[in-house]
């Protein structure tokens, strides 16, 4: 059996991407005014997002505990994988990478972690570079080279219509938050070094959304690539944009998807949120 890759539900990955690339999702949790629920099995984005809405409901996340990814691998290695892969979110933003490394530790070397240094399909990307490199017969050493070498091609900026989320959330500045809400730009932010920093603040959400095209066109250069446009309950202003910027990456554009953000994250930037992600294929 080839190596097992294992990923986390931020990487909000569609269903049939994770059935088709044999990947394993360990589930984080959110709590919705008290009442805990696995991201993507017992609560929706939507879910998440109608909670948001309601000032007066606490939406909190939690990462999975060690033991869980111990029973992952022990299941995935009892069935005969020569190893595993574990592909996270990054540190800066969840203890998630800290749990899955000290369940791999107990394992002799046989499971590796990795961290994809962001969310969503900037964690999505690596995990199934990695999922390609173990079907094609990669050692564990391999596997573990393709999704870093995919983590560094990977580029991921998001547009939210508030930055009170991510303070809530402790992902920005007070400071940050108060300076975004007395001007009330449209912040874009990007993904750097595994940390979110922000790249332009735009004055009106038409804006800022024309800009997120243009910078995720420069970020794709003249490289082959695969794009990820992200929202959360509004599909009807991702397509536009995943439309737009296959018209504009032509013939360099692979694959396309269009995918809400999963849960947890979604409870960190609120509604409003569209995201795009470039993996750069060389």
């Amino acid at each position: 059996m080839p190596v097992a890759v294992v990923t986390d539900s931020t990487a909000s990955l569609p269903a049939e991407l994770v059935t088709r690339h044999r990947l394993t999702v360990v589930p984080l949790t959110v709590v919705i005014d008290g009442v805990e629920g696995r991201d993507g099995i017992d609560v929706t984005p939507a879910e998440v997002a109608r909670a948001l809405r309601q000032r007066r409901v606490s939406v909190s996340t939690s990462r999975p505990a060690p033991d869980e990814f111990v029973r992952v691998y022990e299941r995935l290695l009892d069935a005969g994988a020569d190893g595993v892969v574990s592909v996270h979110l990054s540190a800066r933003f969840s203890g998630t990478l800290e749990a899955a490394a000290l369940a791999a530790a107990t394992f002799d070397g046989r499971v590796v972690v990795v961290d994809a240094r962001s969310t969503g399909m900037g964690l999505g990307f690596p995990a199934l570079a990695a999922a390609e490199a173990a079907a094609q017969g990669g050692d564990v050493t391999a596997v573990r080279a393709a999704a870093q070498a995919a983590v560094a091609r990977t580029h991921a900026l998001f547009c939210v219509d508030s930055l009170e989320f991510l303070r809530r959330g402790g992902r920005i500045s007070v400071a940050s938050a108060l300076l975004g809400t007395a001007l009330s730009v449209k912040p874009i932010l990007r993904v750097v070094d595994g940390t979110l920093v922000s790249q332009e603040k735009v004055r009106t959400t038409s804006r800022a959304l024309a800009r997120l095209i243009d910078l995720a066109v420069e970020a794709a250069g003249e490289s082959e690539v695969d794009i990820a446009v992200h929202h959360l309950a509004d599909e009807g202003r991702a397509l536009p944009i995943a439309a737009t910027l296959a018209e504009r990456l032509g013939p360099r554009l692979r694959d396309r998807y269009v995918i809400e953000i999963g849960g947890v994250v979604a409870a960190h930037v609120g509604p409003g949120l569209v995201g795009v992600v470039v993996h750069r294929r060389a």
